[in-house]
């Protein structure tokens, strides 16, 4: 009998691992603008260390052996086939949406790399730097850049009243004095028009001056699914840009499509470790379903409780769990050093390399 003929759109953390996961099950096609796969909670180790990168940038063909790759963008769904920009028509059985947030990053690992050797070249020369956003990345970065370049003088425009919205105030209130032990000057309730730089300056809106050789945007991406309100799907995005999906993580409507990660309407912060489990429920959905198992034994799919943890460095982190808050070297022991690189590649079937992919 012929396989099933899966497609999966998006190739990062959720649509890496469910492609991984069924490819010895289906006729998996992977479809991503790039042709790699990026931890992307480690990107910002790889800016002040270029060849962190090495371990985190994997090239779809490395874990994805029984499946294909169209490094190509989607540009539209019918009931039976995605077309993609560069002319393929794929057909699929199945489908699965884990577009996330959209991100113009290089196609080739190659020039990926070199944009994190730029990163850190831009950091290097830099005696002031501009971060822009205090959510995740922002403080991140500036914990990155803190820890491994302490001469370097860093400030940090946030436009909400605290640091880290996402998570509770009083993980926001430590990561706030952790920064500032390392000096670095955070500036809430302002934004920055980067029009407005010149000879060296940037202005906040409330009029402050910031002297700095360089600046970081780490705000907020949009969600990548403009594209899918132009197709058969267009009646399952919602307001937000999100794909409304049902306990199985099944397409409102849809017996054969699936969304995962960032892109689904869940009520859960979004995050790569919850993305992981989206695609493990739906890979399991999408095995009893190809093999002609009944629906009503599909898994479901139970939103997380509010659990994160930020990074501050190579050692440290500032961690919320249900029932506590805490920061420093403990909670960095579970992240910081390596950042989940390590326990990715091997969940994706990877050893650890000595030099990259």
């Amino acid at each position: 009998m012929e396989a099933k003929k899966v497609v999966v759109v998006g190739g990062g953390i959720a649509g890496a691992l469910i492609a991984k996961s069924l490819q010895f099950h289906a006729n998996v096609t992977l479809i991503d603008s790039k042709e790699y796969f990026e931890i992307t909670w480690a990107s910002l180790r790889g800016m002040v260390e270029p060849s962190f990168a090495e371990r985190s940038l994997i090239p779809h063909r490395s874990y994805l052996t029984n499946g294909h790759v169209v490094s190509s963008t989607a540009i539209n769904i019918t009931d039976t086939e995605v077309l993609t920009a560069d002319g393929s028509v794929i057909a699929y059985d199945y489908l699965v949406i884990a577009t996330g947030h959209a991100d113009d990053v290089p196609q080739t690992r190659r020039e990926r790399l070199k944009q994190y050797q730029a990163d850190n070249e831009k950091i290097k020369g830099a005696d002031s730097i501009l971060i822009i956003g205090g959510g995740p990345t922002g403080v991140e970065l500036a914990g990155e850049i803190a820890i491994d370049y302490p001469e370097k003088n860093v400030t940090l425009v946030h436009s909400g009243y605290r640091l880290l919205e996402f998570i509770g105030p009083k993980a926001s209130n430590k990561a706030l004095e952790w920064l500032k032990s390392k000096r670095v000057k955070v500036k809430l309730e302002q934004t920055v028009n980067l029009d407005s730089f010149s000879e060296g300056a940037y202005v906040t809106s409330s009029g402050a001056v910031i002297k700095a050789d360089c600046h970081f945007l780490c705000t907020g991406k949009p969600l990548g699914s403009d594209w899918l309100k132009k197709t058969v799907l267009k009646g399952s995005v919602n307001e937000f840009g999100s794909l409304k999906v049902d306990v199985n993580l099944r397409v409102e409507g849809r017996k054969n499509v699936f969304a995962i990660g960032d892109i689904t309407d869940i009520k859960e912060i979004k995050q790569g470790y919850l993305a992981q489990q989206h695609a493990l429920v739906a890979a399991k959905n999408l095995k009893l379903l190809i093999t002609g198992g009944n629906e009503s034994k599909m898994a479901t799919y139970k939103p997380s409780g509010v659990m994160a943890i930020v990074s501050l460095g190579r050692r440290e982190a500032v961690a919320q769990f249900p029932f506590t808050t805490l920061i420093g070297i403990a909670p960095g022991f579970i992240k910081s050093r390596d950042l989940f690189v390590g326990k990715t590649r091997k969940q994706m079937g990877l050893e650890p390399p000595s030099c990259g992919c």
